[in-house]
């Protein structure tokens, strides 16, 4: 289907002609960010909180830190949505975040800040999606992009290229990864299969 179309679409659903309150870019997000969602909150689920400060070498994040992340990592989205631009270290340092230490504060942290994310997706236009915002580091500008490709990219992308990593660790303390897109060696499943469509 073309964009047009989808576009024309979306404007019967929402029964006005003023292009300016078109959601189609917003609805496309919302559709990946709910699957994908899914997939990320079995990884978190699986975290093994007695092993924290496991790391796989040297120079990579303590296991703790790595599930912690990904539970704040809406935030990044939400923040994307409402403001022009987000400074990473506006003092000159880039602090990380607490470890969370418990599997109940890990799952609502994470289920809190995708909520909230929704949300603020659910009020943004295509308009408010192709405006630019700016990532800032102590001030001065990393980059500069269109709205929904940094939510794309500097959230989303970036969510589940950690939730690979994660996967990595579960596997190295021998606790079976989760199916994503297809079946995992541990199990059956994977969204590939689950939304796949049904022979009549």
């Amino acid at each position: 289907m073309s964009l047009d179309r989808d576009k024309e679409s979306t404007i019967n659903k929402h029964e006005t002609n003023n292009p300016i309150a078109w959601k189609v870019i917003s609805e496309w997000l919302t559709a990946e960010i709910d699957v994908e969602s899914i997939y990320t909150r079995k990884h978190l689920e699986r975290v093994p909180i007695d092993k924290l400060d496991f790391q796989p070498h040297p120079k990579s994040a303590r296991l703790g830190w790595l599930a912690s992340f990904i539970a704040i990592m809406p935030t990044w989205g939400t923040m994307t949505l409402t403001l022009d631009s987000f400074d990473a270290a506006p003092s000159g340092e880039n602090k990380r975040p607490d470890v969370i230490k418990t599997r109940d504060e890990l799952l609502s942290t994470f289920d809190t800040n995708i909520a909230r994310f929704r949300d603020a997706l659910g009020n943004a236009t295509d308009e408010s999606l192709l405006q630019s915002w700016t990532l800032l580091f102590s001030g001065k500008a990393v980059f500069t992009q269109p709205r929904y490709l940094v939510v794309r990219t500097y959230f989303m992308n970036h969510l589940v290229h950690h939730r690979a990593q994660l996967g990595v660790y579960l596997r190295l303390n021998d606790i079976a990864v989760p199916a994503i897109y297809q079946a995992s060696a541990d199990e059956q499943g994977g969204m590939f299969v689950v939304n796949a469509p049904q022979n009549a």
